[in-house]
């Protein structure tokens, strides 16, 4: 037989049991309404995984499942043959783990979650380690982290600390993983896995995520597709240095290993000190990757972004308007733009700071958050007065974590700053990153934003940056213990931001690092939003926010309509309306038609946004596959939906099918109307105005991509009586 059981039972029949003398041996499950994460202790008292798959519809049968093959959190030193999940030196020297099961809890965290601690202990030293899972019922989402403990006399040295370990038995195993650089983030990329080891990891220590992402979609047997095959979703909490390891052994066992990278990383743990991982969260899907996505987004709404379930503001940002060249008057000039699109906010980007050093380019300045006298001679709570004139309201870039050498703060605080001794400095954009594992670095973080929002308290939204990675990576504070700082450097930001948000637990504020470079749920529960790239190209833009779209839902991706490409301002609003619209272009340079579209643009995006932001995301047609891109959001109720098509490079040869929609109730009528039409134009698309039953639309469909190259439509759904 070509089929195998549900993401593996992960034992060849040769390896079952009976079901008879399984029904002694106690089994821990980790649930939720269509998943299911099996566990069985042997007779050895070691802890392995039995299943993970679909939910068996009869609990009964959870008895009759194979048990002992795959130990579910292998440690190094003993007779483990492969990567481990964990490896410790203890104070003797031995640098051997054995792990048994001692006891499991499981507490209703809340009526949809459900946390699971399963501990282990090793039978010779005074080592435990638990596995903590928490299951959301409803998102099907699992997420799973490690926690370290021990309590010899003398520190103990990890050098492996997996937040997860997962296996499967499969005749084949696909990878997606989502890979990029600099203004080309979240590209997809699909292959097959070989034996041995295939590692995706970053070593850049902040803005970690600039080359790889720590997200991939695992098919079983063969690629999947949106709509069909076998996977599992899964992303690291972790906006540090990550590693996963796909390990395919001489059986053809695929072992997962997810996880902070172990790379310069020894780790000395004081006595009683827990040492814990960040979260690995994933989901399984029979049906697919649109499957996994809907999960992932419902989930991140719930638990995984700030304020998920709440609106956001639209903005107009100054950056490509101005960059560093502005005034005051120019900056007051700017918010009549913004006023004239019916955005909510302006945002003033780089530049506003510095005075001995002014911040009139990217050389100098960083570090320095005072107003610039010369630019801004009023202050910042001017400007705010004079946005809400406008009727707007009014935000501001920072970048905390980092410092120009040309710099009153490097001047005064050289001993703040991350720099190898006996070696001279090594700049990324002209820039160096402070050691905030100093605690006094943490209260300057902090302090700089209280300072900023105690004296403008009407500031209403932030845009924080980090504009490079880790070089000259040595912490004076820590002295003797350099290889704590990628993870205390880590844990000293979450930190920051946690003292930022106790204080401020609603403002919004945006995730930026050079682009795409820290997107995570990581650091994601402090914020309301990234910015998923830098190039703001139409075109580039939809294969950008098409690969993010597998994990992060449209009300957290920041996408804005800029100068960036070629194309017409339609097409690069209606990518910008795939998530949260924003403008960040000279709205004075627009001709008298460009800019009553836009105003249109923008009230429509307010009249559908609860549908894009809240609603199931559908995609229909990968850009990967066409040169096209077809999506749709559907509300909760299937009473409304928007539809967004997307021409690419297309030939004049080429002839695009019809497409199904998915997601509608097939017993309801639907009317679909173009949208976001230009000024003087009108639809030419046959479904235009007509009212088809949602059974029509998903099992014949309607033709929404012309064959005209960097064109698109946006489409309104929405139940007739």
């Amino acid at each position: 037989m070509n089929r195998y059981f549900p993401l593996c039972f992960l034992l060849l029949v040769f390896f079952s049991r009976p079901a008879q003398a399984q029904q002694n041996t106690k089994q821990i499950f980790i649930q939720t309404d269509k998943v299911t994460l099996g566990f069985t202790v042997g007779k050895n008292q070691k802890l392995y995984q039995s299943y993970l798959g679909e939910k068996l519809a009869n609990s009964q049968d959870n008895g009759l499942l194979p048990a002992t093959r795959h130990e579910a959190y292998v440690p190094a030193g003993t007779d483990n043959l492969f990567e481990p999940a964990i490896r410790m030196v203890h104070t003797d020297g031995n640098p051997s783990l054995e792990l048994r099961y001692d006891k499991h809890t499981t507490q209703q965290q809340e009526e949809n979650v459900t946390a699971t601690a399963i501990h282990l202990k090793d039978p010779k030293y005074p080592v435990e380690v638990i596995l903590h899972f928490n299951a959301f019922q409803k998102e099907n989402i699992i997420k799973t982290w490690t926690e370290i403990r021990h309590k010899e006399k003398k520190p103990v040295v990890l050098s492996n600390f997996a937040s997860a370990m997962l296996h499967f038995d499969a005749p084949n195993y696909w990878l997606s993983q989502f890979h990029g650089d600099w203004a080309g983030e979240m590209q997809q990329q699909e292959s097959q896995l070989t034996s041995g080891i295939k590692i995706i990891d970053s070593k850049l220590g902040t803005r970690a995520h600039k080359y790889q992402s720590p997200t991939f979609l695992l098919a079983l047997d063969k690629p999947a597709g949106e709509n069909h095959g076998e996977l599992i979703a899964g992303t690291l909490a972790w906006s540090g240095n990550f590693q996963f390891a796909f390990e395919l052994d001489e059986q053809n066992s695929l072992r997962i290993l997810a996880g902070m990278n172990p790379y310069a990383s020894e780790y000395r743990l004081e006595p009683n000190k827990p040492f814990v991982t960040p979260a690995f969260i994933f989901t399984y899907s029979r049906t697919g990757k649109g499957q996994a996505s809907r999960s992932f987004h419902r989930w991140a709404r719930n638990y995984g972004i700030l304020d998920g379930n709440k609106p956001r503001l639209t903005l107009l940002n100054n950056w490509e308007a101005t960059f560093f060249d502005f005034d005051e008057k120019k900056l007051v000039g700017l918010f009549d733009g913004a006023a004239q699109l019916g955005v909510d906010l302006f945002l003033l980007d780089d530049g506003w700071f510095g005075n001995k050093y002014p911040r009139n380019d990217a050389k100098a300045g960083l570090g320095d958050w005072q107003e610039n006298k010369t630019k801004l001679p009023s202050g910042i709570g001017y400007l705010v007065e004079e946005a809400e004139k406008k009727g707007v309201k009014f935000g501001i870039w920072l970048e905390p974590e980092m410092v120009n050498p040309k710099s009153e703060l490097y001047e005064k605080h050289p001993d703040w700053i991350l720099k190898l001794p006996n070696r001279e400095e090594h700049y990324q954009r002209n820039q160096l990153v402070l050691d905030l594992i100093n605690p006094k670095v943490q209260d300057f973080m902090y302090n700089l934003v209280d300072d900023l929002l105690t004296k403008n308290p009407k500031v209403a939204y932030i845009k924080w940056d980090s504009n490079r990675s880790l070089t000259n990576t040595y912490s004076p504070y820590l002295k003797t213990e350099q290889s704590k700082l990628y993870i205390d450097y880590v844990h000293s930001l979450y930190k920051v931001l946690g003292r930022i948000r106790q204080k401020y637990p609603h403002l919004p504020i945006m995730l930026c690092s050079g682009g795409g470079g820290r997107v995570d749920y990581g650091a994601l529960p402090f914020f309301t939003e990234f910015w998923p790239s830098d190039n703001t190209d139409g075109l580039e833009r939809v294969k950008i926010q098409w690969g993010y779209s597998n994990f992060f839902p449209a009300i957290a991706m920041s996408s804005h309509v800029t100068s960036w490409g070629k194309q017409s301002v339609k097409y690069r609003t209606d990518v910008a309306m795939m998530g949260k619209l924003g403008y960040d272009i000279q709205v004075s340079e627009f001709n008298e038609k460009d800019l009553q579209f836009s105003k249109q643009a923008v009230a429509n995006y307010k009249r559908l946004s609860d549908v894009i932001w809240f609603g199931d995301q559908y995609r229909l047609v990968s850009p990967y596959d066409e040169d096209r891109a077809v999506l749709m959001y559907v509300s909760e109720n299937k009473s409304k939906a928007v539809l967004f098509s997307y021409n690419l490079q297309t030939r004049h040869r080429d002839r695009f099918t019809q497409i199904r929609l998915e997601g509608l109730d097939p017993q309801k009528k639907y009317m679909v109307q173009e949208t976001n039409l230009y000024p003087e134009t009108k639809s030419s698309f046959t479904a235009n105005g007509k009212t088809y039953s949602g059974d029509y639309l998903m099992k014949v469909g309607i033709a929404v991509s012309p064959t005209t190259a960097l064109t698109s439509a946006v489409f309104e759904i929405v139940e007739k009586p």
